[in-house]
């Protein structure tokens, strides 16, 4: 995939809210002092006047989009996902997602490919954290294509709203003439029949990878891209487990709450096939560049390639 266009999904955040910004003018962004590393910088260079950043202080961020979207308006807040999830996580439950009032959060940075900068920004917490809240929808986009139509999405949603962005430049794999995003609707990207390999985020890609070298194999791989974690598509992961008999899970995120758990959730009752999670095992992250962080981990086409084996084992 190297002549591939790759697109870091937190620039496609930063450029939709701006595409955005032209059509409507009823929504404000808000950033913690990381408009730059967010991309949130080019809303504010369009509308300088509908953009607020709050300072180092993500828990009065989140407060404040609340109180924002109390008046009619929709309110984007933006940082990484690490002190979106985890150091606000109280206000979001409680000033945002209990009166489900109309924030949509960006978190940017999220999970191994943040690299450099560490265990203590690596968030590969929050999946699991803002799929508890009741009324939060949750959304992996996978590609600039799909990461932009999710702006589109989360603005007209009533409701709060979690979008995970990446800071790693990833495959584009989606059309932009063709693709249509459905929230709550997962995508069927390649078809088979042997294994069922259920991805979202970065791992979408890394999955269509490994789907083509299990094909030189003679396994029939297919591939479902869930961008919307909650509501999750339990229909369409049920119909696939049913035809392969065999599942693999894949995300950027802890094997512990996020994708994989949501998967099971969704097969246990009524279609109880061998699963194998594919993901970060229970460990905190380290410093790195990023394409050697998922390396190490195994969060590649080659460790997609090594849990098809193990499943079908």
């Amino acid at each position: 995939m190297a002549d591939v266009q790759k697109i870091a999904t937190r620039v496609s955040y930063g450029e939709a809210l701006v595409e955005l910004g032209a059509q409507h003018d009823d929504f404000v962004v808000l950033d913690a002092d990381l408009a730059a590393a967010t991309q949130t910088g080019k809303f504010k260079a369009a509308y300088p006047d509908r953009f607020y950043n709050v300072g180092i202080a993500e828990g009065h961020l989140m407060s404040m989009a609340a109180g924002i979207a109390t008046t009619g308006h929709v309110a984007f807040a933006s940082t990484f996902a690490m002190f979106a999830a985890g150091r606000a996580f109280e206000q979001v439950r409680n000033s945002i997602g209990y009166p489900h009032l109309n924030v949509k959060i960006g978190a940017t940075h999220a999970g191994i490919s943040v690299g450099e900068d560490g265990a203590t920004h690596q968030c590969n917490e929050d999946i699991a954290l803002m799929r508890t809240i009741p009324g939060m929808t949750v959304i992996v986009p996978a590609d600039d294509v799909e990461a932009r139509a999710v702006v589109r999405a989360a603005y007209e949603l009533e409701g709060p709203v979690y979008m995970r962005f990446g800071r790693l430049a990833t495959p584009v794999i989606n059309d932009p003439e063709t693709y249509s995003f459905e929230l709550g609707r997962g995508m069927v990207m390649r078809e088979g029949t042997d294994v069922t390999i259920v991805a979202c985020g970065l791992m979408v890609g890394r999955a269509l990878e490994a789907a083509e070298q299990l094909a030189g194999e003679g396994i029939s791989a297919e591939v479902i891209n869930i961008h919307t974690i909650k509501p999750f598509d339990d229909e369409l992961v049920i119909k696939s487990a049913s035809k392969t008999g065999h599942v693999v899970t894949c995300e950027e995120h802890s094997v512990i709450g996020g994708l994989g758990a949501a998967v099971l959730d969704a097969l246990a009752p009524t279609c109880p096939v061998p699963v194998r999670k594919l993901g970060v095992n229970d460990v905190f992250g380290e410093s790195g560049p990023a394409v050697d962080l998922l390396d190490k981990y195994g969060l590649n086409a080659e460790g997609v390639i090594k849990a098809v084996r193990e499943v079908l084992a």
